[in-house]
């Protein structure tokens, strides 16, 4: 599969990211829909091509060998840490001529972050008393982005008014706009919700009005909902991950 975003004829930038079940859609990887977001977001032209990790084709073995996707190449050079990725399309990808993703609140950058790692603690245990400790401390990071999303950005708040600070309706994490940080985060958040609900029966609190702002906002851009996997994608990458609560 490959997809062509944007107008520019350079630089030349191809993304190899996982592939789904059937070897060419586009498979669960939060950090590939990552590079893909940020890419779509800049505005560039790029190739995208799916790999499928079980029968990886020789030329790819080639040209990052042991590396998983997702990787790039910029103009030939091969590019495969993540980070050092989005650092390095930052910086090169510039106004005038390419927007800014970096968040302004430093904030931002760090809310949710602990989710994923809560939410994979719970989804992998398989003991029946422990689910309920484990449940409590996804909600608890759950409700930490919630009350992040829900109190307002400095640039919110008008310095003159003396009523009440009042809760913010930002879409995103930074504000209206997509930054680097919802590229890393959203797609995790994601898994999340469809994981936790196939295979725990957890739904994410409907009085954690923020956190369900943030994903309706998410789902509402071509940004986000076309570099996704399919949630059947999703819940079958989880299928051995998710362990049974034993009886």
């Amino acid at each position: 599969m490959s997809t062509k975003v944007g107008q520019d004829r350079d630089p030349e930038i191809e993304l190899f990211v996982k592939a789904g079940n059937d070897g060419e859609s586009i498979g669960n990887c939060p950090f590939s829909q990552r590079l893909f977001m940020i890419l779509w977001l800049k505005g560039v032209v790029f190739n995208v091509t799916t790999v499928d990790l079980k029968r990886k084709p020789a030329d790819l073995h080639n040209l990052a060998p042991g590396t998983h996707p997702p990787f790039l190449t910029f103009n030939g050079e091969v590019k495969t840490d993540i980070n050092k990725i989005e650092e390095f399309l930052e910086e090169t990808l510039c106004p005038p001529k390419y927007p800014k993703l970096a968040a302004k609140q430093r904030e931002s950058n760090t809310a949710g972050n602990d989710i994923f790692a809560k939410f994979s603690a719970y989804i992998k245990n398989t003991k029946p008393e422990a689910n309920s400790v484990l449940e409590k401390g996804l909600t608890r990071t759950l409700k930490k982005l919630d009350d992040y999303m829900n109190s307002s950005l400095p640039d919110e708040i008008d310095a003159d008014s003396t009523e009440d600070e009042k809760l913010s309706i930002r879409s995103f994490l930074d504000g209206n706009a997509f930054t680097l940080a919802d590229c890393n985060l959203l797609p995790k958040l994601h898994i999340v919700k469809v994981v936790a609900k196939k295979y725990r029966n957890y739904d994410i609190p409907s009085d954690m009005t923020g956190v369900w702002r943030y994903l309706k906002s998410a789902y509402a851009r071509d940004e986000f909902t076309n570099t996704c996997a399919a949630d059947s994608e999703i819940e079958l990458a989880y299928k051995d991950v998710a362990r049974r609560l034993a009886k």
